[in-house]
């Protein structure tokens, strides 16, 4: 199972918010690259960046700080956060982005996943991002009706790479993984999962990957308890490797 070290990006920092609100934010580092470097030098084998200011603003906006992670390191990163079209989705690729992350896009265009899909196999993931079950977007700005479950199922057949699911209520909370509803997802799915919102302590990572290889779980997505140390570092990654 991998482990995914986030680096959430606003206004050119690496930050992490609570429960995705924009208001709440708290910055752990001014350099993106040096961050990322540093995930690298602890054995991380992939980087998971989102673009927050992007994925309010529908557009990429942290394109300076993106461009530099990608500089700094050799490691596959996979990119989400204001990708809503083609050419965004190419631009990332052509940079050196292994896999992008479509959630907006996923509920507002279903047809732009399932054409990138076709044109990138293999590089196109899905971010379902739930509250209370159902499906945010723009940011985690805007709740819609459909539920989470719905909408990974919708592209079970698309060849999307990855589900990547997140539980909001979560989201920088350190209150556990929600290990139930990841699980759940994933045993409807063929598709592969990887889980992101909550992780606090080395027993979440266990109860997740006692799971994985039944449910298809591919990784998990780790961030504030990285950076706080709630989460060593080598011992997380012996432990995905167990």
């Amino acid at each position: 199972m991998i482990l995914f070290p986030a680096i959430d990006l606003k206004d050119g920092a690496c930050v992490r918010l609570l429960r995705g609100d924009m208001s709440r934010v708290t910055v752990f580092n001014t350099d993106p690259a040096a961050q990322a470097r540093a995930f690298a030098a602890a054995g991380f084998e992939w980087l998971h960046l989102i673009d927050l200011d992007g994925a309010v603003a529908g557009r990429p906006v942290n394109g300076r700080s993106i461009t530099a992670i990608l500089g700094a390191v050799d490691l596959p990163v996979q990119l989400g956060g204001g990708i809503r079209d083609l050419e965004t989705i190419e631009l990332w690729l052509e940079r050196g982005v292994s896999r992008v992350i479509l959630g907006t896009a996923a509920l507002r265009d279903p047809a732009l996943v399932r054409t990138a899909c076709r044109r990138f196999p293999g590089r196109v993931a899905v971010g379902v991002d739930a509250r209370g079950g159902c499906v945010a977007v723009e940011g985690w700005a805007e709740t819609s009706n459909v539920k989470a479950v719905d909408l990974a199922l919708s592209f079970d057949d698309a060849g999307v790479a990855a589900i990547v699911y997140t539980d909001i209520d979560r989201d920088g909370a350190l209150e556990g993984l929600n290990v139930e509803a990841t699980i759940d997802l994933a045993r409807r799915l063929s598709t592969p999962v990887i889980a992101s919102g909550g992780v606090a302590s080395l027993d979440d990572l266990k109860a997740l990957k006692q799971e994985a290889a039944a449910a298809g779980i591919e990784g998990v997505v780790c961030g504030r308890a990285l950076y706080d140390g709630r989460v060593e570092a080598q011992a997380a990654l012996e432990l995905m490797k167990e």
